[in-house]
């Protein structure tokens, strides 16, 4: 399995989005926006069937963890190269079992994790760590290290794909990366019931040092954000 960011690239990319899971594309109608660009990247679980109209069909790239990815055949995509982001060393073996059809352990996972690959071997890439660092200390300025007894934090699979966005395409467009931090009970994401105060409350991840680097990239045209 190879790195990423060249691997599935024929040609340089010229203009690429990142499609977020965030409510706000709810009714947006931007699915054939989404689909005009030259690489689309998605993140988890986000699906596609049913939601056309407003997030579009195409997906080049899908980055993903164990307790994030499909595990129903219906959400297959032969055009999509998925990304595997690793965490923590149980993710790396969650894959090798995968791969070696061994038994997974689901106990060393914060989340029961998918227990079948519905992708192909030659679909699968493994990011490069260096990718994950940049967006934790050089973006968020995420300490290096943690005392015994705290939570470490960790970007969002969001914007780790918006880092490897920057890698190799020009030009670099968002959607679905706005979240209201006012209404605990509105959507966190555009598909299913799942509201804000599920974000608020998430330890792992710091929500408003995001929004806020999110701002800086906006504000400095940085990124192009259509929602």
């Amino acid at each position: 399995m190879s790195k990423i960011p060249q691997s599935g690239l024929s040609e340089p990319c010229k203009k690429c989005i990142v499609v977020g899971n965030g409510g706000v594309l709810r009714n947006k109608t931007l699915g054939e926006k989404i689909n005009s660009y030259h690489v689309v990247i998605r993140m988890n679980n986000g699906p596609i069937i049913g939601y056309e109209d407003d997030v579009g069909r195409k997906t080049d790239f899908r980055l993903f963890y164990p307790e994030s990815v499909f595990s129903d055949p219906i959400h297959y995509d032969p055009n999509t190269t998925v990304v595997l982001v690793v965490f923590k060393p149980h993710d790396l073996k969650w894959l090798w079992s995968l791969l070696g059809g061994q038994k997974i352990n689901a106990k060393s996972f914060w989340k029961k994790p998918a227990l079948n690959m519905i992708y192909k071997t030659n679909q699968i890439r493994i990011l490069d760590p260096s990718i994950i660092r940049k967006t934790a200390h050089e973006w968020l300025h995420f300490p290096t290290r943690y005392f015994k007894k705290e939570k470490p934090k960790h970007p969002t699979t969001g914007l780790i794909a918006i880092s490897l966005a920057f890698h190799f395409c020009h030009e670099v467009h968002l959607a679905g990366f706005k979240y209201d931090f006012i209404d605990r009970n509105s959507s966190l994401h555009y598909y299913g019931n799942e509201t804000m105060s599920l974000m608020i409350e998430n330890e792992y991840h710091n929500i408003s040092a995001e929004q806020r680097f999110l701002k800086m990239l906006r504000d400095k045209n940085f990124v192009v954000n259509l929602t």
